[in-house]
């Protein structure tokens, strides 16, 4: 199967920003985590090439004074920290309970299955924001830079698993009826090995095509958060908190705080959704029995 140039393209996106985010430190001209290098003669500065602006903050600065270009770095970095995580923890807790209930079937399938089924019930945001804020009130420092990230791969996990589950479950009980399932049955291995070398394998491929598609609703759902208020402090910079920052200047003409942040977050969004589309099909069953 021929790989598409949009493809390509968006995983070279995907790379470079990854990429970059990751060795943020080393590639940004600022450390916009140093509050004590802050200038508020240096806020609100327009991008380098415009005519006010400066050469050292080649896309301006924020309010805070912090180079933007620096931020956006560190900025991406937590973003996809978080939504990898988020997806990592989903998949793990949907895989291995998607497992449970497509293999032992009865009370443990109901079980599992209703629970998702009311959990799927309520927005994904508004579920979020219902962990968020629940974590926010028992635990102090849940907002904290330490203890934000912790809370937010929490707060999108728990809506996320319920997909892998169903579907790892549909493959179980189709791969639990095959012959090499009945046949190590009958050799008496234990359950546990049965799910985990024997049919585990065979169900991965729909899981990483989810994974890939999910990474990208959960980067979106951390932004969104973070822009409500209830995600990363102010002075730890992700997308969203860039983006609720610049939103509240906009209207004053002070437009790169938001836009070029915005930016970013479409393009990688828009990227992972290219490569999970192209894996999707790439995965299809009816493509692969031509």
């Amino acid at each position: 199967m021929r790989i598409p140039a949009s493809v390509i393209g968006g995983a070279v996106v995907v790379l470079v920003i990854g990429l970059a985010a990751a060795l943020a430190p080393w590639i940004a001209p600022h450390n916009p985590l140093d509050v004590g290098s802050f200038d508020l003669l240096n806020a609100e500065m327009p991008p380098a090439f415009m005519a006010e602006g400066d050469s050292r903050f080649w896309l301006g600065t924020d309010n805070q004074g912090r180079d933007l270009f620096s931020a956006m770095l560190y900025g991406a970095r937590v973003s996809i920290a978080i939504g990898g995580g988020a997806v990592l923890v989903a998949a793990t807790v949907g895989v291995i309970l998607g497992l449970l209930a497509g293999y032992l079937g009865g009370w443990v399938d109901a079980l599992i299955m209703r629970v998702g089924d009311v959990i799927l019930s309520l927005p994904t945001i508004l579920l979020a924001l219902l962990v968020s804020g629940v974590a926010r009130a028992v635990f102090p420092e849940a907002g904290t830079a330490q203890w934000a990230p912790v809370i937010l791969i929490g707060a999108i996990a728990i809506h996320e698993w319920v997909q892998y589950a169903r579907t790892v479950r549909a493959a179980t009980m189709v791969e639990s009826s095959k012959d090499y399932v009945r046949a190590a049955r009958v050799m008496g291995l234990p359950s546990i090995r049965i799910m985990a070398r024997h049919i585990l394998p065979n169900v991965l491929s729909p899981v990483i095509v989810i994974a890939t598609i999910n990474l990208a609703a959960a980067v979106l759902t951390e932004a969104t958060l973070s822009f409500l208020g209830v995600g990363m402090p102010p002075t730890y910079p992700s997308l969203g908190t860039l983006i609720r920052i610049g939103n509240e200047f906009v209207f004053s003409g002070i437009w790169w705080i938001a836009t070029f942040p915005a930016a970013l977050l479409v393009v990688l969004v828009l990227g992972v959704n290219i490569v999970g589309d192209w894996l999707r099909d790439w995965f299809n069953p009816k493509r692969q029995a031509r």
